[in-house]
């Protein structure tokens, strides 16, 4: 009886230490949110004295150096779909989705490479003025703006609704109140810093989540016992819970059409998202914008790397049917480390958050002014200053409001899913712009049109998925993605070919484009025909990825015939020789 008596005693006692160790962690990790959530307002704050014209807020006014613009975009780039989103998304469907992070340094490489030197060039403020100054329409910008604004929007909302989930299970405060948190955080550190304040604020956050979920990822795994472990537990968790471990480590175990859908979204979108406009034009030299993306690429696939690490390590120390999804399975983790890597964890993913939220809120305000208010192109600087400042605090409370309706109603279970779905509503005129800028001939009735079709016919299959047809992949992403490809060119060669009995030249490239298109619809009802809808999709495929390949190839071709011609005509005028 006395040793049954001194064995509860003790069980008591350790119970008691045991909540006692919680609550000291989570009042470490109480107090890092409120100190890093007042940090950001301030510098904001303080960022403000440097704001006096609405070029200052949008681009800088062209000042921003390589680490600024690097930092500016990865933080821009991650948010919290690239941490929250990817280690639940590991934990519920598998290892796959670790290729976020691929299509994600190939996202900002491929506007590196190809876009940013045009769109410093061209001075543009938002994407939707590329169409003004090229056709002098403004029917491509408007539909341009609102396939853009559909993917800003789904962010806006998403951000400060991470946030409030985070805020109120830490402090323990209602929802409502943690999204008004977030809510306020983003709109103050936006509307007053501007770009330059953003992009300064992203250094600290991309340090902040860089080392906060490498930390959480490497403690994390020694207290399990090293990688093997972790590995080993994983599996345990998966047999538990009777799924196909096999098929949750492989890179492609949901198959290969989501893989594709995921690069058609996350990646071919990149072009036409036109916050990497404002950071093209705002770069102090011409020559840094290159690396400066390719480096911020390499940064946010880190980022989304190291989170899918920790949904694995949440997967093996607490179960699949533990709950634990994206935000709990890094706080937990990091908490179980102790307060101070706790404290850290919870930073780096409010870094993530605010980091992306930032500089989406200032590009959707940038085109909600430009693109959408009538003679805003007639403002004084301070009057469209005045203007985006006032847009950006509306446009984040609207945000914060549909925040709260998601976060009581529909929920924050699948928000890589959402982000895809607006990534997905932007490719039809990232299509459009690489047709501009890499394909003559292309005509301003063919980008409005295809733009029109992949954003429409976009809408309605995801609606259709949603409700009927409910397949595994992303069937939207391959619509947006082929529907312009084969309307683009299709509608310039027939513009041409109408006008080709006039004055108009008919155009070769037109005349190639138009040879793919009927090899692609062909080729997708012959594979239709005898192998199923599957096949056909591979076809269309294979078909519509040559002008992807053309395109850059055509471009590194012209260019290096440029270097080799102002070279050699250097050389003569050197040498005062006739040519």
């Amino acid at each position: 009886m006395v040793l049954a008596g001194r064995e509860n005693e003790c069980r008591q006692s350790l119970v008691l230490m045991t909540a006692s160790n919680y609550h000291t962690r989570l009042n470490s990790t109480a107090i890092t949110i409120v100190c890093y959530l007042v940090l950001v307002p301030v510098l904001g704050v303080l960022l403000n004295r440097k704001v006096s014209s609405a070029a200052s807020w949008a681009t800088a006014s062209g000042g921003l150096g390589i680490v600024m613009i690097a930092a500016g975009v990865a933080g821009t780039r991650i948010g919290g779909a690239g941490t929250y989103g990817v280690a639940g998304a590991v934990m519920n469907t598998g290892l796959w989705n670790i290729w976020y992070g691929v299509t994600t340094f190939l996202a900002l490489a491929l506007v590196g490479l190809f876009f940013t030197r045009p769109y410093r060039r061209l001075q543009l403020n938002t994407i939707a003025e590329l169409f003004q100054q090229r056709y002098g329409s403004s029917r491509c910008g408007w539909l341009t703006s609102l396939c853009v604004q559909t993917e800003y929007l789904v962010i806006n909302v998403i951000e400060p609704l991470l946030i409030g989930i985070i805020v109120s299970n830490v402090l323990g405060i209602e929802l409502l109140a943690g999204i008004a948190i977030g809510s306020v955080v983003i709109i103050l550190a936006t509307s007053l810093s501007g770009l330059r304040g953003t992009s300064f604020t992203n250094v600290i956050h991309c340090t902040v989540i860089i080392f906060g979920l490498a930390a959480v990822a490497i403690i994390g795994a020694q207290q399990m016992g090293g990688w093997s472990e972790v590995v080993r537990q994983a599996t345990a968790s998966l047999e538990a819970s009777q799924r196909n471990a096999d098929q949750w480590w492989s890179l492609a175990g949901l198959g290969v059409f989501p893989i594709i859908a995921m690069f058609f979204s996350a990646t071919i979108h990149t072009p036409a998202a036109s916050v990497y406009v404002n950071f093209s034009s705002s770069a102090r030299s011409e020559s840094i914008l290159i690396p400066a993306f390719l480096i911020a690429g390499v940064l946010a696939a880190c980022m989304s790397v190291l989170s899918a690490l920790i949904g694995i390590e949440a997967l093996g120390k607490y179960g699949v049917d533990s709950g634990i999804a994206g935000y709990n399975s890094v706080t937990r983790i990091a908490m179980d480390t102790g307060p101070f890597i706790g404290g850290i964890a919870t930073a780096a993913v409010l870094a993530a958050l605010i980091s992306s939220g930032g500089p989406i809120l200032l590009a959707g305000s940038t085109m909600l002014v430009n693109d959408w208010i009538p003679g805003s192109g007639r403002f004084s600087h301070v009057k469209k200053l005045r203007a985006y400042r006032i847009t950006s605090v509306i446009y984040g409370v609207v945000a914060g409001l549909i925040a709260c309706y998601f976060g009581y109603v529909v929920g924050a279970a699948s928000v890589l899913q959402w982000l895809l779905l607006g990534f997905a509503m932007v490719v039809p005129p990232a299509i459009a712009i690489a047709n501009i800028f890499y394909l003559r001939g292309t005509t301003e009735k063919a980008v409005f049109w295809g733009i029109a079709l992949g954003y429409g016919l976009g809408l309605i299959t995801w609606v259709l998925d949603k409700q009927l047809w409910h397949f595994e992949h992303d069937v939207t992403a391959y619509v947006t993605t082929l529907v312009p490809l084969v309307a683009i060119p299709g509608i310039s060669f027939i513009t041409h070919l109408v006008q080709a009995g006039t004055s108009a030249k008919l155009h070769k490239s037109s005349i190639i484009s138009w040879i793919l298109t009927c090899l692609l619809a062909f080729g997708a009802w012959q594979m239709n025909h005898y192998f199923g809808l599957m096949s056909s999709l591979v076809c269309a495929l294979v078909v519509s990825m040559l002008p992807l390949v053309l395109f850059p190839t055509v471009w590194l071709y012209r260019y290096a015939q440029h270097a080799v011609n102002e070279r050699a005509q250097s050389f003569y005028q050197r040498m005062q020789m006739p040519r």
